[in-house]
């Protein structure tokens, strides 16, 4: 699935992972994937290929599956759910299993933004890693806090108070050696070092 885009920019190809028991048996209608896409496609103005996945709580299944997503291509895999300290949440410690490095800046900027809003934040424990040339980062599970962690915190004005995750990505994913993201500023402005940003030929 592709969203609009600019043909200019490069391809990139997305992994993203709902883990939920009850929404990868039909019991609840999973929220995080639609949530996930529609953020990304109005974050990114490359041209996207989503590579979608419901899974149950299991951490083996759940280690497979970001595996084959970095085995696909996809320079991004965001997952969502299984992130909290109940007995099926294994998210984190599936996540750890495949790293070739952490990247403990994610999880901690998470958990920083989420205490804005509640002070069970600090109950969460998303990680994030890199495995060959991809960035997997786990999130949390509603819609809603998906959005703030990705995009920040902004005043009435619309002012950045607190930069949001995804700032930071797409200068991670130069330095890995994978494609270059382009973001939508007036949704969120990726931060690069004036020697990384790229320059596009006009005309």
């Amino acid at each position: 699935m592709t969203g609009t885009a600019n043909p200019a920019f490069d391809r990139i190809k997305i992994g993203i992972v709902s883990i939920s028991d009850r929404a990868s048996a039909g019991t609840y209608v999973d929220k995080g994937l639609p949530a996930l896409q529609d953020w990304l496609t109005r974050a990114l103005q490359n041209p996207l290929q989503f590579e979608p996945r419901l899974i149950p709580d299991d951490q083996a299944s759940i280690s497979a599956t970001l595996i084959e997503l970095v085995d696909a291509g996809c320079a991004l895999v965001l997952t969502t759910g299984g992130t909290g300290p109940a007995p099926r949440d294994v998210t984190p410690e599936a996540t750890l299993a495949v790293a070739h490095k952490e990247m403990p800046g994610f999880g901690e900027q998470m958990r920083q933004i989420s205490l804005k809003f509640v002070p069970t934040a600090i109950l969460s424990r998303q990680v994030a890693v890199i495995r060959d040339q991809s960035l997997i980062i786990n999130l949390p599970g509603q819609p809603k806090s998906i959005q703030e962690i990705l995009e920040g915190l902004r005043d009435s004005n619309g002012d950045i108070l607190m930069a949001g995750l995804f700032a930071a990505v797409p200068y991670c994913i130069d330095l890995i050696g994978g494609p270059y993201l382009e973001t939508n500023n007036d949704v969120c402005k990726a931060f690069r070092p004036k020697a990384a940003i790229r320059q596009y030929p006009i005309g």
